[in-house]
């Protein structure tokens, strides 16, 4: 059985120099809101492959091969790995994932940080990559609000909220500049 411990010694060094809002703490708050969805499906779920997916969730794309090397040094299954890197392939924002597994992590990215999280999100990346506050307000609009949807119906409505929030706060903060 692989640990916490384990996993996260081998992600840490390619987290260290993510932003504030993609480092480890990231994938802590993901795990936070999918521990709530997994309630709802407690018999029906691969706990593990969700842990194991949310840790890999934000390395996945430049570091498959070392996932998976990782994990076949652990003496997982090629099956049990193959499952892993697909959940974790799932829990991405553009995905539109298959497993159960897959939708409870995808859907928990979507709402972790609760009402608030998706405007405080966009507006520190948004500062990160040099852009003005009106050039994150164009990108929210256009490439975030109304372009992801959440699979379980525990997550539709805390993400319909979401959005709502964050389409009144930059209607107000628009009409305010």
């Amino acid at each position: 059985m692989l640990t916490i411990k384990e996993i996260e010694e081998f992600v840490e060094p390619f987290y260290k120099n993510k932003d504030i809002m993609h480092n480890l703490s990231h994938i802590k708050r993901i795990l936070k809101t999918a521990k709530i969805l997994m309630k709802y499906y407690d018999n029906e779920i691969d706990k593990d492959l969700i842990i194991y997916g949310a840790y890999f969730h934000g390395i996945i794309y430049e570091n498959e091969n070392q996932i998976y090397k990782f994990l076949k040094s652990k003496d997982l299954s090629n099956e049990k790995i193959n499952k892993i890197l697909q959940v974790s392939w799932e829990s991405q924002k553009e995905k539109a994932p298959e497993t159960l597994e897959g939708k409870i992590l995808h859907d928990a990215h979507l709402i972790e940080g609760g009402t608030t999280f998706l405007i405080v999100k966009s507006l520190i990346t948004g500062t990160l990559r040099g852009q003005t506050l009106e050039e994150t307000i164009e990108y929210i609009e256009k490439k975030i609000l109304g372009k992801f949807t959440c699979y379980l119906p525990e997550a539709q409505n805390i993400y319909n909220e979401k959005e709502k929030f964050a389409r009144k706060f930059l209607k107000d903060l628009k009409e305010n500049l």
